[in-house]
């Protein structure tokens, strides 16, 4: 029989009358203050010997400049995936000690007010987007016209060390920059717009295809080494936004079907730096994963999944396992090398397509066995609604791990590239980051992990009056955070290759 809210807050409060004084009680407050030591004492273990034997491990790229290979593992392979998943078992039992509901909303709720920012936002919103269009521009013009060397080639660099790898770091470490730098937003603000109505019904599902597509054709195009082919796609992609935002008007457009404006907003909630009432505020990170208007639809949810698995199909497929299963599949009768090719993309597709399907399904019927276990009259859909901005911050340390030692190595032929766009040196600098630093891939997809698990406890609290029911609750989302995070480690451990048959 389905469970009210307040169902049990009679007997939970019976129940903690009972702990709150006598000898019961001190006994109970001894046994869980040691039951909190020995699990936080296994939790810094586990976390250290993760950390001590995986510093040869390299984070994959995925389709971008840097595909240097990556060492095998310091332990057995089943003992280091068997590590990663017991960290973020060990972090959700010690969240569920955190019962306190003032407390957590407190730690949420959290904030220091900065200055006052409303009076220079029009000047800097100009000058961010006047900026950006020129940016835009060079990048457009120099891709077609400049050197074709992927490392000196000022578009490229843009595009994946800046536009790919710098801003989403910026964003959900810092804060939300992109609506002042948006360049397709400052040209759409000088033409008429707003022929047509947004429809409502189709959500954020463009966002979520225009993101799937960009992908897609990362990886089968040499948009990551011909310049060329890359100032096509940013000229198409431009043609599209431009077109899209003067028929819809720019604010449903950038905040419904652009899927970069999209991305940057959900990034955004995991920030510490807020824009409040014309101030910047600066709250915990993560703070804003429990807010109720952050996922309000189911092309949302596809969208966050999107985010995820984007990433961990583009590290895939550049390991040598990745690249063996490609080969494998694309060669398993006798036919020409063009065929091949063309069988190869189509595998591509499929593994892209389906593992996103399964990463999607997986999810949602999480929030299916929520529902089933906690009895509660709170729909599922509503239930994955909730927890879903907690996979953002799986998504932020996927994506800090992929692209941190590229926008380190890539770093100073960026700044080349920026001094000197239209003649950039024939040879330019790059960095080979130290081993140590390659193993903080690790540290960064365990960190985001250990913030989800901490989002979702707080959204369990929130959702949910009854305690129990709110524990119970966490218990198949934390399954399937366990199993994105041993699928993500376990490609980190993997040798790196680069993907093959691609042009």
């Amino acid at each position: 029989m389905p469970s009210s809210p307040d169902s049990d807050t009679n007997s939970g409060a019976r129940r903690e009358g009972h702990t709150e004084s006598g000898p019961e009680s001190r006994l109970h407050n001894w046994v869980v203050s040691n039951t909190k030591l020995r699990l936080l004492v296994q939790f810094v273990t586990w976390v250290s010997v993760l950390t001590l034997f995986t510093e040869t491990v390299a984070a994959g790229n995925g389709m971008t400049l840097s595909k240097q290979p990556r060492d095998t593992l310091a332990i057995p392979r089943w003992l280091y995936l068997a590590t990663g998943g017991a960290t973020i078992g060990a972090s959700a039992l010690l969240a569920s000690f955190v019962t306190d509901r003032a407390f957590i909303r407190y730690l949420h709720s959290w904030s220091f007010p900065g200055p006052t920012i409303d009076d220079w936002r029009t000047p800097i919103v100009w000058i961010g987007r006047g900026l950006g269009i020129v940016v835009l521009g060079l990048a457009v013009y120099l891709g077609v016209t400049g050197p074709q060397l992927p490392t000196a080639s000022f578009t490229i660099l843009v595009t994946f060390v800046v536009v790919r790898a710098g801003l989403p770091m910026l964003t959900y470490l810092g804060g939300n920059l992109w609506p002042v730098l948006n360049p397709w937003r400052g040209i759409v603000s000088l033409l008429p717009t707003g022929y047509r109505t947004y429809p409502e019904e189709l959500a954020r599902w463009p966002a979520v295809g225009g993101l799937l597509l960009l992908v897609w054709i990362e990886v089968v195009f040499p948009v990551s080494t011909i310049p060329s082919t890359l100032s096509i796609v940013i000229l198409g992609y431009s043609v599209v936004t431009i077109a899209g935002a003067v028929l819809v008007g720019p604010n449903a457009w950038f905040g419904n079907a652009d899927p970069l404006s999209v991305l940057f907003r959900f990034f955004g909630a995991v920030a510490p730096v807020k824009r409040r009432d014309g101030k910047l505020t600066v709250k915990l990170p993560g703070s804003d994963l429990t807010d109720s208007d952050l996922i309000t639809d189911t092309s949302d949810v596809a969208f966050v999944i999107a985010l995820i698995w984007e990433l961990t199909y583009s590290g895939f497929i550049t390991t040598q396992t990745g690249a063996a299963t490609i080969e494998a599949l694309a060669s398993l009768s006798n036919i020409g090398v063009g065929a091949v090719q063309i069988r190869a993309i189509l595998i591509y597709t499929l593994l892209f397509v389906s593992g996103y399907v399964v990463f999607f399904a997986a999810y949602w019927y999480a929030g299916v066995l929520s529902r089933r276990r906690t009895g509660t009259y709170i729909t599922a859909k509503r239930i994955a609604f909730r927890f879903a901005p907690s996979l953002l911050a799986i998504a932020a340390g996927y994506h800090l791990a992929h692209y941190t030692g590229l926008a380190v190595s890539l770093s100073p032929a960026l700044g080349m590239a920026i001094v000197s766009p239209l003649s950039p040196p024939a040879n330019p600098l790059t960095l080979s980051p130290p081993g140590w630093f390659e193993g903080l891939s690790i540290a960064y997809v365990l960190v985001g992990h250990l913030l989800a698990i901490w989002a979702a406890h707080a959204t369990a609290y929130e959702l949910f009056s009854s305690r129990l029911v709110a524990i119970r609750s966490q218990y198949p989302f934390i399954i399937v955070m366990i199993g994105y995070t041993v699928i993500s480690l376990w490609i980190l451990s993997l040798p790196g290759a680069t993907p093959p048959y691609l042009p």
